[in-house]
């Protein structure tokens, strides 16, 4: 920890509160901290988010989440030239602590603590500017003595250069007045299944020009046909939804596996996340169509394969992220945790110079969601609970000619997670082969590539660096 940044408010000279209580000598302490990892403000518009701790303010800042963010998980603070700013009050404050650095190879930078005792209404700094050149989150305390409620604003002093902000931790005595919250359901990746959004029971796919084309390049089918599915089979039913191709299992009730490709193109924001879950129009009359509050009360996420997060161009496209078909019964740690940690990280990838194709799916059966036991199906035996969720992504420079790029050299990442809350948050720790997915699942991965090249990729195990 960095040198400690005294600030005592004595409350007879500074603050205009009536006395000082006396002190008692066996005080009920608190320590709540505010880690960000709810967060789900994306841009740097002015909005408020909800975090665990209440409603904070964010001012040309956001939640970030990228690789050059400075981050104790998933998730920190970033602000630009704005601030973040707490709408809720807290009780009894002695210590806070700020974990902070700057973000990616920005520039040295400063910032401003700032402190309001009147609810809001004005805020006044607390101590001297921080002079930000670290390249590591590192903490600084500010110690404080109020009688009263307190919020705080963290406030950019220098343009341009950005800084992240993580692990807000407030310590006190007595009672603190923070509720410690749960995340937005309408804004969680799959929001556990038990907020289903309103909105009708079905709907028909709407493609817009920016579906990804049908062959070469860029296309969902990139990568081949895992298990050979078509429309002849309702247990590995193939279905080209335009914005990400899947085979289907009728009786399962979930995708079997689900096929796409992302690059820059694909992240340009055109529209924010609809939530809007709905069975699809196009399945045989035959199938079981499941509904979007098939898992309520399940204890499981409305967990995506194709994500919304990689389809925000339009409407049409994130809209078609919401179709049941492209859902399984997904413990909330591992779709929340694990894999939203590597679908971010694989987004960054993106965001770094490179286009990647990717075949998510699933096996097995029985999975352990919230409510800690196994479960096997749910929606009355309609919807399997799959054991395990597998992920392999093909990772190569933006470019064009995209099957003369691949080679012996080129990445693959493959991971396997049990089905399970318990899950570890880390996805790096479940890294497995090409091949090691394939003894599981029976299907034949990367079946497009050149034989030579298959068997190359199939047996490499990545680092997650």
């Amino acid at each position: 920890m960095r040198i400690k940044h005294l600030l005592i408010y004595s409350c007879l000279t500074i603050f205009t509160i009536a006395g000082c209580s006396k002190k008692d000598d066996t005080p009920v302490t608190y320590k709540i901290s505010e880690d960000f990892e709810n967060g789900r403000k994306a841009s740097y518009a002015a909005k408020t988010d909800t975090l665990i701790t209440g409603i904070w303010n964010f001012e040309d800042a956001l939640v970030g989440n990228q690789a050059g963010d400075l981050k104790n998980g998933l998730r920190s603070a970033r602000l630009r030239t704005g601030k973040i700013t707490m709408n809720f009050d807290v009780s009894g404050l002695k210590t806070i602590y700020i974990s902070h650095g700057k973000f990616g190879k920005d520039a040295n930078a400063t910032w401003q603590l700032l402190i309001s005792t009147d609810g809001g209404t004005t805020f006044n700094p607390l101590g001297a500017e921080i002079q930000e050149s670290n390249t590591t989150l590192v903490t600084d305390s500010f110690q404080i003595d109020v009688k009263g409620k307190v919020r705080f604003q963290i406030q950019k002093t220098s343009p341009t250069t950005r800084v992240n902000i993580d692990d807000i931790t407030f310590k006190g005595t007595g009672e603190s007045g923070i509720v410690l919250g749960k995340p937005k359901p309408e804004t969680n990746p799959g929001d556990g299944g038990e907020n289903p959004n309103p909105g009708p029971a079905s709907r028909d796919l709407v493609v817009g020009p920016d579906a990804q084309p049908l062959t070469g390049d860029d296309s969902n089918a990139f990568l081949g046909n895992p298990s050979d599915a078509s429309t002849l089979t309702p247990e590995n039913y193939l279905l080209d939804m335009r914005y990400y191709m899947q085979s289907y299992s009728s009786s399962r009730g979930i995708p079997n596996w689900v096929s796409w490709h992302i690059d820059a193109k694909s992240l340009v924001k055109g529209t924010e996340r609809l939530d809007n879950f709905a069975s699809y129009t196009g399945l045989p009359a035959a199938f079981y169509k499941v509904l979007n509050s098939s898992y309520t009360g399940s204890g499981f996420d409305r967990g995506h394969n194709c994500p919304s997060g990689d389809r925000v161009t339009s409407k049409e496209a994130n809209g078609a992220t919401f179709f049941m078909n492209n859902m399984i019964p997904q413990a909330p740690n591992n779709n929340q945790k694990t894999w939203e940690g590597l679908e971010s990280y694989l987004r960054a990838q993106v965001t770094s110079g490179n286009e990647v194709y990717i075949i998510m799916g699933s096996y097995g059966t029985g999975g352990v969601g919230s409510s800690g036991t196994m479960t096997t199906t749910i929606d009355n035996g309609k919807v399997t609970v799959p054991g395990y969720v597998w992920k392999v992504a093909l990772i190569i420079p933006e470019g064009n000619g995209d099957m003369q790029r691949v080679s012996n050299a080129t990445r693959v990442i493959a991971i396997n997670t049990p089905n399970i809350n318990t899950v570890d948050f880390d996805w790096k720790k479940y890294i497995v082969t090409v091949s090691d997915i394939e003894k599981a699942t029976g299907h034949k991965l990367l079946s497009n590539l050149p034989q030579g090249i298959q068997d190359a990729l199939k047996i490499k195990k990545d680092t997650g660096n």
